[in-house]
């Protein structure tokens, strides 16, 4: 029975081993290197991989620059204290609308109040040498004082009424009145709007607390024009000139674009940085953009002899930069170029490379590791084979 058995077993191993086998996946064919090119079989699946774009003739280029927004500092106001006082009353806050003497604060401060009555002073010695003046010119008449003491009059009237025109032209400056009520106005000399207020009821304030790094009690400026501060590279010198018109892209607002001039262009570059500032003026009617907002400048740039090709294109290799030319389907050369403009998006070939051939866009580290992996086995030195073993001598012959 169990010689039956072991019998039947076997047979059913048998036809378990005699089914069909898996089909065997046929093996992709890998790409050989021949001198500097790079061949890859018919149908090979990595080609499909594998973007190319021409290189196009060189016309213009457009510059995409870092810029910053700034107030416009010919349209802005900065008010700090000239004389030392108390905060009496708050007469704007930030957003309100202001005309050239609108009266932004007022201040209690006995410092004016001095320079009020310095005013006052001068005015009353003003009024006696007049008088006195008069006096002399009526005595002169009659014959009764020398003409040097009617001169002498005279020249103390003329100090007096340039004491008295340069106390009230220091007053008139600050707001200040004929009378000694020591009030400090605090006013917008330029119109537009507040857009900054750093002072509180009650506060005391000294001058001598303004400097670097303090900020201004109001801050006055007219929003409808902005300054735009551009960072340039070495290369951008020539195409950034007072005068030259910009386009300004902010990611705050999204789809839209703004006209900018270039105003005012450094004569040094950042020794930190090696980067060259450059001041622009935007029209801003609408008041959508923002002090302190990041933006891009965008710059027409003309360029010389060369070939235009996608940023992406281009690969390090070394201390220089190369690219995958593909010179005929499936066949791929790696080609050193020198570079002579290169931006975000596109760059400048000078040499290296013609119009019209195509250069891998995609998958190109891909493509350029492949390259040169297969450069290296194909310099690795082939293995000897080993050497058969000698036949062995018949024993007879060892014999004799």
């Amino acid at each position: 029975m169990k010689t039956a058995l072991s019998s039947l077993a076997l047979l059913l191993g048998l036809l378990a081993g005699c089914g069909e086998a898996p089909a065997p996946v046929p093996e992709v064919p890998e790409p050989i290197v021949q001198g500097r090119q790079l061949r890859f079989p018919a149908g090979h699946p990595q080609l499909a991989l594998l973007g190319v774009t021409a290189a196009r003739a060189a016309s213009t280029v457009t510059l995409e620059l870092p810029a910053r927004l700034v107030w416009n500092e010919e349209r802005t106001q900065r008010i700090q204290p000239a004389f030392a006082g108390r905060v009496a009353a708050i007469q704007a806050d930030v957003g309100q609308l202001v005309k050239p003497g609108s009266v932004l604060a007022q201040l209690a401060s006995p410092d004016f109040a001095v320079a009020q009555a310095d005013t006052a002073k001068a005015q009353a010695d003003a009024r006696l040498t007049r008088q006195a003046l008069q006096r002399q010119r009526e005595l002169f008449d009659a014959g009764i004082v020398a003409r040097k003491d009617l001169e002498q009059a005279e020249a103390e009237a003329a100090r007096a009424h340039a004491e008295v025109a340069r106390s009230e032209a220091r007053t008139r400056l600050y707001g200040g009145g004929g009378t000694v009520n020591q009030q400090l106005a605090l006013s917008a000399s330029l119109a537009g709007v507040v857009v900054e207020r750093n002072l509180n009821p009650g506060q005391e304030l000294r001058p001598d607390q303004a400097g670097p790094g303090v900020p201004p009690l109001f801050v006055v400026t007219d929003p409808t024009s902005l300054w735009v501060q551009i960072d340039a590279r070495e290369a951008d010198v020539a195409a950034l000139r007072p005068g030259t018109r910009f386009q300004l892209a902010v990611p705050a607002l999204p789809g839209q674009t703004f006209e900018g001039r270039v105003t005012a262009v450094s004569d040094a570059i950042d020794p930190a940085t090696r980067m060259l500032k450059v001041r622009g003026v935007v029209a801003n009617p609408e008041r959508q953009l923002k002090a302190e907002m990041l933006a891009t400048a965008r710059v027409e740039r003309s360029l010389g002899a060369g070939v235009m090709i996608p940023a992406k294109a281009v690969t390090l290799r070394g201390n220089g930069h190369a690219v995958m030319v593909q010179v005929r389907p499936g066949v791929f050369e790696s080609r050193e170029v020198v570079l002579a403009h290169e931006g975000p998006r596109e760059v400048l070939v000078a040499s290296g490379l013609k119009e019209g051939e195509q250069v891998v866009t995609e998958n190109t580290l891909l493509l350029a590791r492949q390259f040169r992996i297969a450069q290296e086995e194909a310099r690795a030195p082939t293995a000897n084979p080993a050497k058969p073993p000698e036949a062995a001598a018949p024993q007879g012959a060892a014999n004799r």
